[in-house]
């Protein structure tokens, strides 16, 4: 394996591609896989734990998919017993995407005896016609079941992952679901609108004329969620993630906040394993083939299994990172992202920062830089702004 990295990244996300079934909105790389599949991917991804160990020494591990908790409780004990012997295990934040239908308490325990923390469960909804709109294999009861179940567990930090302008959601059909979701009691919110990519079920129902977009009542659905989720104790830190704190105010980062994700979203390094997975070291860009055949195929060949690589110039690294963290409600301290950039958000984005800011979507004052609540509606669009096209 060689000698451990003096610097070594501190991320580890792990991508899991095999669902029950494809949902219709979904555009991540994923795949229907019988038992035999998830065996070699599990040797495959094990051998790349192999490669990966000496740059690791993670304080945040993320298992997200496709639906990590499909896989049989032999495979994860096989996978946990290499990050074991790899010396992996310990990471302060540890989360694995779950479907609530494919969780049980032997998985629950082989996750929970290996420092497994955090669980993330895929809700969406819950009305039981807009579960089977999307392609959910879960039901309503699903969700309370599992939700017991991992809090019996002695599970403490669970997300609830929901979807809202989903076709054919009423408002009142949407507030009804933030009602009983918000009534479990988790420590993190997650919420997203359905976004229509291409090459997915839902895209090509709206080309067909099938389904109708209505932007005004998406709108409102997210003012429904920000209130929602205020109202029910969560703090709001990123556009389209809330989170508990416990502890004295106040705080840079709220205690039950993804800390994983927030490595992203301030620009530092991940190394990202399986197929179709995105590492990030040292601005340098590379990912792993959408293919689950053909990455076991290479990583069982002792070839890395990566089909694109780039390497961004310091500006167009900053411009990233500048664009990433707008995302969080704390937005960019100047000096912070100078630390982080070595660019100066006054210097170079001075333009940007003024348009935005006119169009009332920035604050800027002399700590630094942040979306206003209108912003936060349009933040992918206000991030775009600070990018730095490659040459």
């Amino acid at each position: 394996m060689g000698e451990a990295d003096e610097n070594p990244v501190r991320s580890l996300y792990v991508h899991v591609p095999f669902c029950a079934r494809k949902c219709v909105y979904c555009a991540f790389y994923s795949e229907v896989a019988g038992e035999g599949a998830m065996e070699r991917f599990t040797e495959a991804l094990t051998r790349e734990l192999e490669q990966a160990a000496p740059r690791l020494r993670p304080e945040t591990v993320f298992f997200g998919g496709g639906t990590p908790s499909i896989l049989p409780r032999a495979q994860w004990q096989k996978i946990l017993g290499a990050m074991d012997r790899l010396g992996l295990l310990g990471a302060r934040e540890w989360t694995i995407e779950c479907n609530p239908a494919t969780v049980s308490e032997e998985k629950a325990r082989c996750w929970r005896d290996a420092g497994v923390n955090r669980l993330s469960l895929g809700v969406q909804s819950m009305d039981e016609a807009l579960l089977e709109r999307l392609g959910r294999i879960h039901s309503r009861d699903d969700v309370f079941k599992t939700f017991d179940l991992l809090r019996r567990m002695g599970f403490a930090n669970l997300n609830l992952d929901l979807m809202f302008a989903i076709p054919g959601q009423t408002r009142s059909v949407w507030r009804s679901t933030l009602e009983e979701a918000l009534r479990l009691g988790s420590e993190h919110l997650s919420s997203y609108e359905v976004i229509y990519e291409e090459d997915t079920p839902l895209f090509e129902q709206l080309q067909a004329g099938a389904i109708d977009v209505d932007e005004d009542l998406a709108c409102d659905m997210y003012e429904d969620l920000v209130e929602a989720a205020k109202a029910g104790g969560f703090n709001q830190y990123e556009v389209s993630n809330f989170a508990r704190h416990l502890g004295p105010p106040p705080a840079q980062i709220l205690s039950h906040a993804c800390r994983h994700n927030l490595n992203y979203w301030r620009g530092g390094s991940f190394i990202g394993l399986g197929p179709g997975a995105t590492t990030y070291v040292d601005g340098v860009r590379t990912r792993n083939i959408e293919d689950t055949a053909r990455y076991c195929g290479m990583v069982e060949s002792g070839a890395a299994p990566i089909d694109f690589r780039e390497k961004l110039s310091p500006l167009g690294r900053a411009g990233e990172t500048a664009a990433f963290g707008l995302r969080l409600t704390a937005g960019w301290p100047w000096t912070l992202f100078q630390q982080v950039s070595g660019f100066d958000l006054r210097t170079h984005w001075k333009t940007e920062i003024g348009e935005l800011a006119a169009r009332g979507w920035l604050q800027a004052d002399e700590e630094g830089l942040r979306l206003t609540p209108l912003g936060l509606r349009f933040a992918d669009a206000a991030a775009r702004e600070f990018l730095r096209p490659e040459a």
